[in-house]
């Protein structure tokens, strides 16, 4: 009997011992599963690949770069960092089911991922309280879910901010987006821009999100431009009777933006004759201006425009513009540099040019840890996106106590009571508080409408002369409820 207890005790002596060398190690941490010091983080970025409409493979590849190097550097306040990746296809069903595997997972947060399918991801995670950082702001979802933490404006600055670009070198616009539920929030939100500028609203054409022949609706921007407004029954009739000979003709405008480098060197490429550089002229400029035609349409962006100067056939050139995201720096090397087609086109972005010394960490991370993916490319709109909300999180888990469990629940308490979340200069101080929060009908979470105005100049997107970067929240408070 004596022998049995003695062995009863070692016996809970040796476990004890066990249990506190695993305390004082991190062992038998479950991978994904919250801990103290020394635990690890999961986390999961998830955007669509492989689709026929937008992909985005380069915030999943970007979130694996930041895994190896913030690893390679001691982790995340002594947390080492687990990153999920899944390929949301571009549809609800699979958007839920990145939010279920991340659910399954223990993640801790879902960090810089895509999709326009805010309604299908954010309620699994908002059940499981797991908060939704720095998406790339195409859902009105992720402008309204308590769980959302978003670092910039999302498409509705975006659209704002280019209806501003255009309304001071246009004499009408047509917009160009995809038929979807996401699209048809564009034309309200561009609409708000230009009415700032004393501008009549765009013409909204549409195009199914997949297309391959995007003909009908270059067709239609063309007769548009030639019915000098946004009259869409009298454009659409011109197109229909005129064909694509006529309706290019017609669209001529008053002269050449996007081959006209002349313009670009002088610096008056943000309208014709003048009318950005006069910058106070808004009743008389956008009058003088010129049509100008703007594509949102992600991958399809290119495809478009293609169809249109093969309609061109005067070779007038109206202006084209687009935004961050369906036009990049790749898309213009890859069709030809200083020669491309995209020479003097506007693009609206909500950060800093590529070429800016605020992205050099960034890049190096890139250099060191992504050399061999062809997805990362450090002039991305994804990429840079991930980054920044990779950055988020990462100033937020430092905010902890040292032996603190790390925990969804908790990860969006800290965001919510936080202020001024630094990011190296790329997007203004970030702060989700109530006091934070703006009235954007529709967007309450908006919280960074900052956006920069920039232009293709001898083949690289830079910085548009004499427009300054600019916050489009009043702008958007202004507009009319879009989603």
């Amino acid at each position: 009997m004596t022998d049995r207890r003695r062995a009863t005790a070692l016996s809970r002596l040796l476990l004890a011992s066990a249990m506190g060398a695993c305390l004082t190690t991190a062992c038998g941490v479950l991978p994904g599963g919250s801990g103290g010091s020394g635990g690890t983080l999961t986390v999961m970025t998830f955007a669509p690949m492989g689709t026929k409409a937008t992909n985005m493979p380069g915030m999943p590849g970007m979130a694996k770069a930041y895994e190896r190097w913030v690893n390679a550097n001691g982790g995340i306040h002594g947390h080492k960092l687990r990153v999920l990746t899944c390929n949301e296809k571009n549809t609800p069903t699979s958007a839920a089911d990145c939010a279920r595997q991340a659910i399954a997972e223990k993640a801790v947060a879902v960090v810089g991922s895509y999709s326009q399918h805010g309604r299908a991801f954010m309620a699994p995670l908002e059940a499981e309280g797991i908060p939704f950082i720095g998406g790339y702001g195409v859902s009105s979802e992720e402008f309204q879910s308590p769980l959302s933490y978003p670092v910039n404006g999302g498409q509705p600055a975006l659209l704002a901010g280019a209806g501003h670009q255009l309304g001071k070198a246009c004499a009408q616009v047509s917009l160009v987006r995809p038929d979807t539920l996401a699209g048809d929030t564009m034309p309200v939100l561009l609409n708000a821009g230009l009415r700032a500028n004393k501008m009549p609203d765009a013409s909204d054409i549409r195009a199914a999100e997949d297309s391959a022949d995007l003909t009908p609706q270059a067709r239609e921007a063309l007769a548009d431009g030639s019915a000098g407004g946004p009259a869409k029954d009298t454009a659409k009739g011109g197109a229909k009777d005129a064909g694509a000979g006529s309706g290019a003709g017609a669209a001529a405008g008053t002269g050449t933006a996007a081959g006209a480098g002349a313009a670009a060197g002088a610096g008056a490429a943000a309208g014709a004759g003048g009318a950005a550089g006069a910058g106070g002229a808004k009743d008389s400029a956008p009058k003088e201006g010129k049509p100008c035609v703007t594509a949102v349409l992600g991958e399809r962006t290119e495809t478009f425009f293609d169809a249109f100067r093969r309609l061109d056939t005067q070779h007038r050139d109206p202006q084209i513009a687009s935004v961050l995201g369906s036009v990049s720096q790749a898309l213009v090397d890859r069709t030809g540099g200083k020669e491309s087609p995209f020479e003097g086109a506007f693009v609206t972005s909500w950060y800093p040019v590529s070429t800016d010394p605020l992205w050099a960490p960034m890049r190096k991370v890139i250099t060191e840890q992504a050399f061999g993916d062809d997805t990362v490319d450090p002039d991305d709109s994804g990429a840079q996106t991930t980054w920044i909300a990779y950055t988020v999180l990462n100033e937020i888990v430092q905010r902890f106590k040292a032996d603190e469990d790390v925990t969804a629940r908790k990860v969006a308490r800290a965001l919510n009571e936080s202020e001024g979340v630094k990011t190296a200069g790329l997007t203004p101080d970030l702060s989700w508080r109530y006091q934070d929060m703006r009235a954007v009908a529709g967007f309450p979470r908006l919280v960074n409408g900052r956006v920069s105005f920039q232009i293709v100049r001898a083949g690289r997107i830079v910085d548009q002369p004499g427009e300054p970067a600019q916050d489009m929240t009043s702008t958007l408070e202004q507009a009319p409820r879009s989603a």
